[in-house]
């Protein structure tokens, strides 16, 4: 079975599990058509427009 050799200081440990490496949050942005907000380059789940263009079907 393996087994550490040396014990991990607290510093290393600590340093592991830091969040500095983790992606931030997606981009959102407002949709210019009804104002919600979205992940960019991505088409509005709220009235399914996407530059201009009504791409999704939605009832009002």
């Amino acid at each position: 079975m393996a087994v550490p050799k040396k014990k991990v200081s607290k510093a290393r440990r600590d340093k592991r599990r830091s969040n500095v490496w983790k992606l931030p949050i997606p981009g959102m942005t407002k949709c210019p058509k009804c104002g919600e907000y979205n992940l960019a380059h991505r088409v509005c789940k709220a009235c399914g427009f996407y530059k201009g263009e009504e791409i999704i079907k939605k009832e009002a």
